[in-house]
This record gives C-alpha cells, sequence and structure tokens, in this order.
C-alpha cells in the first residue's frame, strides 16, 4: 500500500499499487505533452527562421547580380571616357603641331623680310623651286593612286562577277536538283543524304547525338528520322523530328510543303520532340523556301522547313540555342526543388501537428478519464473513511456502554442472580 497526503486538509489516503502508479503515470504525462508543446514552438521558429535565411540570401544573390551589372557598366563607362580623353588628347597634340608649324612659317616670313632683296628673291626662287618639286610629286602620286583604283576596280569587279556566277550557280542547282540527285548523291536518296551529312560531323560536332529512322508506327504513323542530342550528365539537350519529301519520290500530284506539316506536328508530339524539321525539294521555284531557314511557327509551334543544304545548320541552330536555355532550365530545376524543400517541409510540420493533435486529444481524454476515475476512487475512500467513522462511533458507544456495566445492573431485575450474589456475600462474610 502507498500513502499520499492531502496538500489541503493534511489527511493521509491510501492507495493500491495500481492506483498510485496510474497516477505517477499521469503525471509524466502531463509534464511529456509540455515538453511536446515546447518542442513545437522551437521547431516552428527554426522553420521561420530557415525562410529568413532563404530570403536573405535570394536578396544578397541579387545585390551580387546588380553589384556585378553595376561593376560592367562602370567598366564600360571608364573605357568611354578614356577614349574621349584619348581623342581630346589626339586633337589638342595635332592643334599644338599645326600652330608650331603656322609660328615657324611666320618667323621665316619675319626673317625673310629683314634680309636684303636679294635674300629675299632666293628665298623666293628656292620656295618656287620647292613648289614645282611638291606639284611634280602630287602629279606622280595622284597617277599612282589612279593606277591603283583602277586596279582595285577591275578585282572587285572580278570578285563580284564570280560571285555572281556562284550565285546564279547554287540558284539553278537548287531549281534542277531533283534532276542532279542521282548524280550529285551518286545514286542516294535524300533521306541517305542528310543522314550522310550529319554522319560526316557527328564526331566532332555530334559525339553523343541519336539520330535513327523512326519506326514506331504503334500510333499508326511515324516520320522520317528522330534526332536527340545529350549532354555529358545524359541529360536531354533537343530533339528534332524530321520528315524529308523529294518531289522524285512522288507521284505525278503536285504537293506543297504545306500539306506535310499538320502530320509532322502530329509525329513530333507522339514521340514526344520538341521541334519538328520538314527537309523539303518541293516547291522549287518558291522564293520563300529557297530563302534559307523558313520558320512556320506560325502555322505550327517550333516547326521548320529548310532545303538540303541547310539540314546542318537547323540542326546546330537549335542545338546552340537549346544549350544556352539549358543552364536557365537547370536553375529553375533547382529554384522548384528549394520549394519542393520547403513545400515538404511544411507538409511534414502540418503532418507532425496533426498527429500530435490526435495524439494530444487522446492523451487528454485518458487524462481526464484518469480524474474522473480519481475522484470515483477519492469517493469510495471517502465513504470508506465514513463508514470506518461509524464503525469508530459505534465501538466508541459500545466501550461507553461496556463501562457503563455494573454488578448491580446486571441484578436489579434477575432476582436469581440477585439472591447467589447475596449468598455469596453471606458466605464470605461468615
Amino acid at each position: 500500500m502507498n500513502e499520499i497526503n492531502c496538500p489541503e486538509c493534511g489527511k493521509v489516503f491510501k492507495f493500491e499499487e495500481t492506483g498510485y502508479a496510474n497516477i505517477i503515470k499521469q503525471v509524466r504525462d502531463a509534464e511529456f505533452d509540455q515538453e511536446l508543446l515546447d518542442r513545437l514552438e522551437l521547431a516552428e521558429k527554426d522553420k521561420i527562421q530557415s525562410i529568413e535565411l532563404a530570403k536573405k540570401k535570394i536578396t544578397i544573390e541579387m545585390q551580387e547580380i546588380c553589384a556585378d551589372k553595376d561593376t560592367k557598366i562602370q567598366g564600360l563607362e571608364a573605357k568611354l571616357n578614356a577614349a574621349v580623353v584619348e581623342r581630346t588628347l589626339a586633337v589638342t597634340q595635332a592643334k599644338s603641331s599645326v600652330e608650331k608649324e603656322r609660328d615657324s612659317l611666320v618667323y621665316q616670313l619675319e626673317k625673310i623680310k629683314e634680309n636684303s632683296e636679294f635674300a629675299q628673291q632666293l628665298a623666293i626662287n628656292q620656295a618656287v623651286s620647292g613648289l614645282q618639286k611638291e606639284r611634280e610629286q602630287l602629279k606622280a602620286s595622284l597617277e599612282k593612286a589612279r593606277l591603283e583604283k583602277e586596279l582595285e576596280e577591275k578585282s572587285l569587279k572580278e570578285k563580284y562577277e564570280i560571285q555572281i556566277k556562284d550565285r546564279d550557280n547554287a540558284i539553278e542547282r537548287l531549281r534542277d536538283m531533283k534532276l542532279r540527285l542521282s548524280t550529285k548523291m551518286v545514286g542516294e536518296s535524300l533521306e541517305q543524304h542528310c543522314e550522310i551529312e550529319l554522319n560526316r560531323l557527328r564526331a566532332l560536332a555530334f559525339p553523343k547525338a541519336y539520330f535513327e529512322k523512326d519506326n514506331d508506327v504503334r500510333t499508326g504513323s511515324k516520320g522520317d528520322y528522330i534526332f536527340r542530342d545529350f549532354d555529358d550528365s545524359g541529360t536531354e539537350i533537343v530533339s528534332i523530328m524530321f520528315e524529308m519529301k523529294n518531289k522524285s519520290e512522288l507521284t505525278s500530284t503536285r504537293k506543297k510543303n504545306e500539306d506535310f506539316l499538320k502530320e509532322l506536328n502530329k509525329d513530333r508530339n507522339e514521340k514526344g520532340c520538341e521541334y519538328a524539321v520538314l527537309v523539303s525539294l518541293l516547291e522549287p521555284e518558291s522564293d520563300f523556301y529557297n530563302s534559307g531557314i523558313v520558320d512556320v511557327s506560325h502555322r505550327y509551334p517550333k516547326m521548320y522547313v529548310v532545303r538540303p543544304q541547310c539540314f546542318i545548320s537547323i540542326i546546330t541552330l537549335l542545338r546552340n540555342a537549346a544549350i544556352k536555355s539549358l543552364q536557365y532550365k537547370s536553375e529553375l530545376a533547382l529554384v522548384k526543388a528549394q520549394n519542393i524543400d520547403i513545400t515538404n517541409f511544411e507538409s511534414s510540420l502540418e503532418i507532425f501537428k496533426d498527429t500530435f493533435g490526435k495524439n494530444y486529444s487522446l492523451a487528454s481524454r485518458r487524462f481526464e478519464t484518469a480524474i474522473q476515475e480519481i475522484d470515483k476512487s477519492i469517493d469510495h475512500l471517502q465513504k470508506t473513511k465514513d463508514a470506518l467513522l461509524g464503525a469508530d462511533r459505534n465501538l466508541r458507544l459500545a466501550n461507553d456502554k461496556a463501562q457503563e456495566v455494573t454488578v448491580k445492573k446486571l441484578i436489579r431485575n434477575n432476582p436469581t442472580m440477585k439472591a447467589k450474589f447475596s449468598d455469596l456475600k453471606n458466605k464470605n462474610v461468615a
């Protein structure tokens, strides 16, 4: 049995081991609940501090970027100011040189005036002779410049004639490429020509690229070739769906490039490619398609039409653009990952709050149940106490009554016992 002293009335209550252990457990549960509340407050403070640190870090990074830009701007301004100063200095030096020469001529003229007439005539003759020599030199220089100009004009004329001839030849090749495919490509088709052109540069320019025919017809249609390029970590840089159209491979029905754009866009979406390119020899007389790389994104997103000679150019252009945007994609993915981490932290905190709330509610209900049980135990003990007090009172009354019992009272209404006590008394007297 364990005893507990009441702090108010000073009475001692005795409990069995089970009841005593329950009371101790309830006290410990209350301490545990308080500790959980403290830890929850600490977790909330840590969350707020983490968010503030993240905000400060982003602010510092933005300030560094702005400072870097300001530094570059200041450097450019310094270079511009230096150029202005250098130009001003050059003008000043040139002006100073001209002024010195002018002063020298004035001084010589004054000297000539001071000399005799013979000296003046000699100086005039020398000046005239110098002017004649200078005139002859200028005449020779002009003749030389005229000859050089004629030679340069002739050279430029020949150069431009060659360029015009090359351009005319290129236009002529574009116009009748259909007829010359058999000789220019050594019997190969347009698809094989494009594949050969890419394989020539694959080892140097596209070492990790994938370029194969599209043989997947599960969706009911397919393109001609799929190009995918990857970086050193295996991340895809760019993907292109290619469709090759050669007029010699078609029927007698005249086809246009626009007739194949819708199907090419469908193939691009089904195969998960970012870009779509139609390599076409159709419409050979069209200046629109003969101008180079034609962007038809106004009809279908990220789609281009090119001639075979622009096949490598379009791949290089799209790949370089994708490489530049890959860094921004990586930074965006990092920011998203950080946001996901913060969201996961908040979700974990919310889960902890919900779980803790449920545990707290359960513990609170059990605590109330324990208090009720304690109240019941106190009521039971109070009843036991009252019963013991009643028994003590009855024993005291019984003891009082026992103390009041005498022989006289016992034989007062009992003649037989009274007679026996009288005889006993007489015998004792005798």
